[in-house]
């Protein structure tokens, strides 16, 4: 089978013919259809996530077709779709996994990390860390839903976990989650203000289009006070631009898996019990309350296509910031 395997840190992927993966008793092996382009892919490509398996092949955001199931598998028959996301699997037994904390379990495997992912034409997923998904949703477009959609909607349950609810939300870096957080939670009647690092016409209307009240460039001052903002941006300034931009009580969601540092925190930015909280991977009960939300307020993805050999074109698009919404590789129709 066909794959885009990275050797090193920073080196291209490589085009590679590997073996057919064969499912051990409790796997199912997948005929990946479509695979998103995160930017935590980014974050082990450039050796910012320091514990990658190498060689890897990367890819988090897997919709695709059960094509073999292994001995034990009961959740899955051949030619169901499914969705793989970043947590591929947990011990079951330490401290987090007992508490409902798994996402932090200190012994998870994560897909296109710890494990191969879905920059290649099958991959194998674990059958309880995988979401069946009815055939109404289109696999190429719901690709990024698989973990833009939820370390999104993880980031802002953690807002009503710290204040309650909120009405005014700031949202900085806005890409995938940002997208697909801001149609939701227009629909729930929120207000959201978003923040870029380009406050160009073209980030302007993306955003208002998804439903954002307000959108100007980070370090500028929103029409009104904020009760929450989640950062996506992988920037540690943006946390005292956010601070700014908080009413008294509110709270900084940092939603992405990797951050540059933190500049020191003036304690009147701080003062007021605002609060600044992170967000680590997701659980499994996060993806099935998302998979519930998304009948109730639908969302349409803006994605942009690359054929699997164009992975490295998708990923310097990434970078660059050469269009809004989601990458996403077509492995096959």
């Amino acid at each position: 089978m066909k794959a885009m395997v990275m050797s090193a840190p920073r080196e291209k992927l490589k085009v590679t013919s590997l073996a057919e993966p064969s499912p051990k008793s409790d796997e199912v092996l997948v005929e990946v259809i479509s695979c998103g382009v995160c930017r935590t892919d980014l974050h082990v490509f450039d050796g910012e996530l320091t514990q990658p398996k190498l060689p890897l092949v990367l890819g988090h955001e897997i919709i695709g077709r059960v094509a073999k199931v292994g001995s034990s598998v009961s959740n899955f028959k051949t030619g169901e779709l499914v969705g793989v996301p970043w947590l591929g699997k947990t011990c079951g037994h330490c401290r987090f996994c007992l508490n409902d904390q798994e996402n932090l379990c200190d012994n998870a495997i994560f897909t296109g990390y710890t494990r191969d992912g879905g920059y290649e034409e099958l991959a194998i997923a674990n059958q309880n860390f995988c979401f069946a998904l009815p055939n109404k949703y289109d696999p190429i477009r719901s690709a990024p839903l698989m973990c833009a959609g939820l370390i999104g909607w993880r980031s802002y349950r953690m807002i009503g976990k710290t204040i309650g609810d909120a009405e005014n939300i700031g949202i900085y870096g806005f890409g995938g989650a940002a997208h697909i957080l801001t149609q939701i939670l227009h629909q729930q009647g929120k207000k959201v203000f978003a923040f870029s690092r380009n406050d160009d016409e073209r980030t302007r209307s993306f955003a208002q289009n998804v439903g954002a009240v307000w959108s100007g460039k980070s370090g500028q001052k929103p029409s009104e006070l904020l009760d929450a903002t989640i950062i996506f941006a992988p920037v540690g300034e943006l946390v005292l631009d956010s601070l700014k931009t908080l009413r008294k009580g509110g709270v900084v969601i940092c939603g992405g898996i990797h951050m540059s540092d933190i500049p020191p925190i003036p304690y009147d930015l701080l003062w007021g019990e605002r609060t600044i909280r992170s967000v680590a991977n997701l659980t499994r009960e996060d993806g099935l309350d998302f998979m519930k939300i998304l009948d109730q307020y639908p969302v349409k993805v803006e994605t942009h296509q690359y054929q699997l050999e164009d992975a490295n074109t998708a990923l310097d698009d990434l970078r660059a910031g050469r269009f809004d919404g989601a990458a996403v590789l077509k492995i096959r129709s």
